[in-house]
């Protein structure tokens, strides 16, 4: 037999998709035995990256529930100085409701202004007396889309409101608005850094640990390459034991965060003096679970390919 001839690579039992898939799944799951704490390292690595990353997600979901309870109280109050004829609230309602952005509108009368003052005034009435209902003018409360609810948009609809006829003056807590869309610019931009950093810093720590995993078997790769290996052939058990480890860690962090939730339900009341149940505190959506523990696999995959390069040319 000539020195020189190629050699073959042995066929495997069972040929095609299915069988080279097969073969490439049992490699993955040898290697994973055969390198047991490296694994146990890396999958540690990626439960704690997601976990980190799950729980500020936690926190910004529900802050951002609570900026949208907020959010609601931005209203816009339109005063006009006379009572309205049925046909001419009408007519205002519509035309108000047909500026973009509105929500709702509700009118308050003169009387109904009075009682909500008297309201305010509890215990202090008497300051009222010899006032007649005259001296509030009545209004229409209009409630804004959440679209609509940032500095920006509400002084353009101020703007558009102004301009119907019967208006006289318009009144939306400037300050507070301008206040609240500072503060929610602030925790989207900082959510953004954040969440980028960890990202970043998550993937060069998996693809480090990882990388631990291949040098231990860096002789191996270099006799395969050697025997005619192809470069798929050598990297796909790799790239499967990768998107295994990431599957484990973003599940083992996903059921680790599901029980602190509920064991900080279980025992809030103990050092809390309100119910995190009964204020909204939520889990998160399973958009965001789904997603966290695509990102999760992704790690693996990442770190994976990544270190590879080092050892198996592309």
């Amino acid at each position: 037999m000539s020195l020189n001839k190629p050699v073959k690579r042995p066929k495997l039992a069972n040929e095609g998709v299915v069988g080279r898939f097969t073969f490439f799944v049992n490699r993955a799951l040898l290697n994973i035995r055969q390198n047991i704490f490296v694994n146990l390292v890396t999958i540690g690595t990626i439960t704690l990256a997601i976990l980190i990353i799950s729980l500020f997600m936690l926190v910004f979901v529900n802050l951002e529930g609570v900026s949208n309870d907020w959010s609601k109280r931005v209203q816009v109050t339109a005063y006009f100085e006379q009572e309205l004829s049925p046909p001419e609230l009408a007519s205002l309602k519509s035309l108000v409701q047909a500026i973009p952005g509105t929500d709702r509108v509700t009118y308050v009368s003169k009387e109904e202004a009075f009682n909500r003052f008297r309201e305010r005034l509890k215990g202090q009435e008497l300051l009222l007396d010899g006032i007649t209902t005259d001296v509030l003018p009545s209004s229409v409360e209009i409630s804004l889309k959440s679209a609509s609810r940032n500095s920006d948009a509400i002084s353009a609809y101020v703007a558009r409101l102004k301009k119907v006829p019967g208006i006289t003056e318009v009144q939306y807590g400037e300050e507070w608005v301008q206040r609240y869309t500072t503060f929610m610019n602030f925790m989207r931009m900082a959510g953004l850094l954040l969440g980028s950093f960890l990202f970043l810093a998550v993937v060069f720590i998996v693809s480090n640990t990882i990388k631990l995993t291949i040098y231990s078997r860096k002789e191996e790769l270099e006799i395969l390459g050697l025997v005619g290996a192809t470069r798929f052939f050598i990297k796909a058990p790799f790239l499967i034991e990768g998107i295994l480890q990431g599957a484990a860690g973003a599940g083992l962090a996903l059921v680790i965060l599901t029980g602190c939730y509920y064991a900080f339900l279980h025992n809030a009341g103990n050092f809390l003096s309100f119910n995190p149940a009964a204020s909204g505190l939520a889990f998160l959506p399973p958009v965001h679970i789904a997603g966290l523990f695509v990102s999760g696999v992704l790690l693996g995959f990442i770190g994976s390919i990544t270190s590879l390069k080092r050892f198996v040319s592309v």
